[in-house]
């Protein structure tokens, strides 16, 4: 089976630092992997690869067995239309009701929605999230923390992606709604059959989503196996990770 997206051998360093350092990772279609490590390990830079917001020094990466490395953000687009992402902080657009916001990507993509379609779209996610059709007409400033991630996640899914990023998804959430964002990511990802990366520090997170775990550390991935393995890894950097028992530091 092809991987829907797989990197080899992937580099890059910023100055004399080194973000990744040979990263090899392949997902495979409908598999929901959650990539772990210290903070600065690489995690984000893994995706923003992936996107084209980044360029490797060396190495390819691969979505639907097509070779995108060196893809210009033009080129990229086929590819980022079958893209979500839910960001770490929302990024919600504060000027735009809630509506505008989860249907804003359709403009993008270059399939803009008439105003009613749009908002029935809006509606329709809204409710997959668990929220009701009046806070479409909301601002974001007029939403509470947990709100704007389902909006966030509403927006993730408005164009039934076939492969959704998640970014620290639960960031800034109390254990409660952590774990409802957590389910719904769940709910929505089995409903659409996405393929799904998500980066993340909340090991709660990644025993709920994860159907298979990677750690990054100096560069490298150290450990990749199913979730069900991770308290049995035998690796003492994943036992200090998910754990918090120092062996000593895991970020440089």
């Amino acid at each position: 089976m092809t991987p829907k997206i797989k990197l080899t051998d992937v580099h890059k360093k910023f100055g004399s630092k080194v973000v990744l350092d040979g990263v090899n990772l392949s997902v495979a279609p409908g598999e929901s992997l959650v990539i772990i490590g210290g903070s600065g390990s690489g995690k984000s830079v893994c995706i923003k690869t992936v996107l084209g917001l980044i360029k490797p020094d060396s190495g390819t990466i691969e979505v639907d067995g097509h070779d995108i490395t060196h893809y210009s953000f033009r080129e990229r687009e086929p590819m980022l239309r079958k893209v979500g992402m839910l960001f770490q902080g929302g990024a919600l657009f504060d000027s735009l009701p809630v509506w505008k916001n989860i249907t804003f990507g359709s403009k993008e993509r270059g399939n803009p929605l008439a105003p009613k379609e749009a908002r029935a779209l809006a509606i329709e996610k809204l409710e997959a999230v668990g929220l009701k059709p009046e806070v479409a007409d909301l601002l974001p400033s007029e939403l509470s923390g947990g709100m704007q991630k389902r909006v966030g996640l509403a927006r993730a899914i408005a164009s039934d992606p076939e492969i959704i990023f998640f970014d620290e998804p639960t960031t800034g959430l109390d254990p409660i709604m952590a774990d409802v964002i957590n389910e719904l990511i769940v709910e929505c990802v089995k409903k659409l059959g996405s393929t799904t990366v998500t980066i993340t520090h909340d090991m709660a997170s990644v025993r709920k989503i994860a159907t298979r775990v990677a750690m990054i550390y100096q560069g490298k991935i150290i450990w990749d196996g199913p979730v069900s393995q991770i308290d049995h890894s035998g690796n003492e950097y994943v036992d200090q990770f998910i754990h918090g028992r120092a062996h000593g530091p895991i970020t440089d």
